[in-house]
């Protein structure tokens, strides 16, 4: 007879087990977490959690936000809000050397703000500023790999999905977490313009300069072209910032301001309204599964004691908190080489987030940590999902392996995030800091 702690590990094992052939995230920890509970504590106890925790996940009022983050990027695919960008920012800085990728950081940047979602910023930024970089002579590399990084930023910068999922689970404040991811996401796209700007400058032959020039009329259109992304997204982050809305709240009125957008530019017809919805429905769906089956494994774990053995293990062994985030930085990092990210993200949390609290470190900090790790993994080889989006839009033009070679300059950068995040939380936390 198996002890909890014995079926607990034996658990954890089966799920990677699973994983590894690719079985669906939320099939694989509900399966894992129903027949471990039974085995624990009888079928009873396991039909009976079954029944309980759909209900009193769903049933959150703060997960609500959710739906509404998506939506909002649903119609904002929908909007032109995207191509208005990249042109907005061709437009004004596209003739400096590397322009045009920078302006493809910005951009993405921009639009994360409003879609929440790293890969529909890739996709969208992958269509627009693709074929334009390889036009203007850009390295086939650098042009594809600065949309696959640029992409990630649309899980740090609010609206959130993770940080709401994140915030929902580890007992945080959401408002703080989403406020907590502004700065960081921000470093990122200006370290991201550093590198490119420093490798243009050494290679010019990476990035030729654009011979055409634009009239101040001209850009003064293309920036009013763009007026109502500054609109929503300061509107969702005053509002959160102030308190005068919750994150609902906020997502709700950005989704319905980005719906008019896309209508007031005519790029909204009925059609389009209904296939954001049942997109934003299917998007939903998804994710509340994978996070119902991380609840169910929770509780499995809880009942194991998997985490207070691996807890006091820690604490008898006296590890050092920075050797520890070292550890768990190499934990993401593998993890997200062969999951989603935020799959990767709720599968470790039931097991590292009782570390990370042990130990005494910042939950919000350590929340941006985690997005940041996930983020990372969308970049990184065999399974880099953002690298995958733009081989799906560029097709044989590129090969997979000269996109990941691009990334490789990207992931250095990103080495320097994180050291800087760890470093100095403050860059996390100055703005949550307000929210007390």
């Amino acid at each position: 007879m198996l002890s909890n702690l014995e079926i607990g590990f034996a658990g954890i094992g089966l799920m990677l087990a699973l994983l590894a052939l690719r079985v669906p995230i939320a099939v694989a920890l509900g399966l894992v977490s129903l027949g471990g509970i039974w085995l624990m504590r009888g079928e009873a106890a396991a039909f009976g959690t079954l029944g309980e925790v759909p209900y009193d996940f769903t049933a959150t009022w703060t997960l609500s936000a959710v739906p509404m983050f998506i939506l909002m990027g649903t119609f904002a695919q929908n909007s032109g809000i995207a191509a208005s960008l990249f042109t907005a920012a061709r437009v004004l800085i596209g003739r400096f050397p590397g322009g045009l990728a920078i302006s493809t950081n910005f951009a993405a940047a921009g639009f994360a703000a409003v879609s929440g979602s790293s890969l529909a910023t890739t996709a969208a930024m992958g269509r627009l500023a693709v074929p334009e970089m390889l036009r203007h002579g850009y390295d086939r590399s650098l042009a594809t790999s600065v949309v696959a990084a640029a992409g990630t930023l649309g899980a740090l910068i609010p609206p959130s999905v993770a940080f709401v999922l994140y915030g929902w689970f580890a007992s945080q404040s959401v408002s703080k977490l989403l406020m907590a991811g502004i700065l960081p996401g921000l470093l990122t796209a200006f370290v991201y313009c550093v590198m490119i700007v420093v490798r243009v400058r050494r290679n010019p032959a990476l990035a030729p300069a654009p011979e055409e020039a634009f009239s101040a009329a001209r850009k003064w259109q293309a920036l009013r072209e763009i007026w109502p992304l500054p609109v929503i997204v300061v509107g969702v982050v005053v509002g959160i910032y102030t308190g005068a809305t919750t994150p609902t709240e906020a997502g709700a009125a950005a989704a319905l301001l980005t719906c008019l957008v896309a209508i007031f530019r005519g790029e909204m017809n009925l059609a389009r309204f209904a296939e954001s919805l049942a997109s934003a429905a299917k998007t939903t769906a998804l994710v509340f599964f994978i996070v119902i089956g991380t609840v169910l494994f929770t509780k499995f774990l809880a009942l194991s004691g998997v985490p207070r053995f691996i807890v006091g293990g820690i604490r008898e062994a006296s590890v050092d908190p920075l050797v520890l985030i070292l550890l768990i930085s190499a934990f993401y990092i593998v993890l997200g080489m062969f999951l989603e990210g935020i799959g990767v993200m709720l599968v470790s949390l039931p097991i590292l987030l009782p570390i990370a609290d042990s130990v005494g470190y910042d939950l919000i900090w350590f929340g941006v940590l985690v997005v940041k790790f996930i983020e990372i993994g969308l970049l990184t080889p065999p399974v880099g999902m953002n690298a995958f989006v733009v081989k799906s839009i560029v097709g044989d033009a590129v090969p997979l392996g000269l996109i990941f070679r691009g990334l490789a300059w990207f992931l250095a950068a990103e080495a320097i995030v994180m050291v800087l995040i760890i470093g100095f939380p403050e860059i996390s936390l100055y703005l949550p800091s307000f929210l007390d």
